[in-house]
């Protein structure tokens, strides 16, 4: 992740990584911080099994920490107020229609940090919400996949 370039989150994702951060530097920290001393207080940690997983564990949490405050750095709360009601934005959720077929599946924009594609949730960065944004209700998206080319209808946007 650049150190500069904006985050898209929606208020609730924001309010998400803000909670997980509070999480992690509050009472992982502490968690782990005892995990280490309890491998020290075994003895030798030269050949301790414990006190290496609880550093490496200490290694990943630090790591997400740094990455969460990245995150909070760079975000950009998602306002799509000014967009036209029915054109695809990050923070809208759209209703799409594959060219051929009868059957409409709903995906909500949302940035990197929030997409859960299980959840319905895709990120402004993948080809497929990429190919979405900007297009309006009766548009067509074409995303590339390694199948070769899909061609949605833009059936709602909400």
């Amino acid at each position: 992740m650049s150190n500069n370039q904006p985050v898209f989150l929606t208020p609730e994702g924001l309010k998400k990584v803000k909670d997980e951060l509070e999480y992690l530097t509050t009472v992982r920290r502490r968690e782990v911080a005892q995990m280490i001393a309890e491998a020290k207080a075994e003895g030798d940690i030269s050949e301790n099994a414990g006190y290496d997983e609880a550093k490496t564990a200490q290694g990943f949490l630090e790591g997400r920490i740094r990455e969460l405050e990245t995150i909070l750095k760079n975000a950009k709360v998602i306002s799509n107020d000014s967009a036209a009601p029915d054109v695809v934005v990050i923070g809208r959720t759209v209703v799409v229609r594959e060219e051929g077929s009868d059957l409409e599946e709903e995906y909500t924009i949302v940035g990197p940090p929030e997409a859960d594609p299980a959840k319905g949730k895709i990120s402004n960065e993948s080809p497929m919400g990429r190919a979405l944004l900007n297009k309006r209700v009766g548009e067509q998206a074409v995303v590339v996949s390694p199948g070769g080319e899909i061609v949605f209808e833009i059936v709602k946007v909400k």
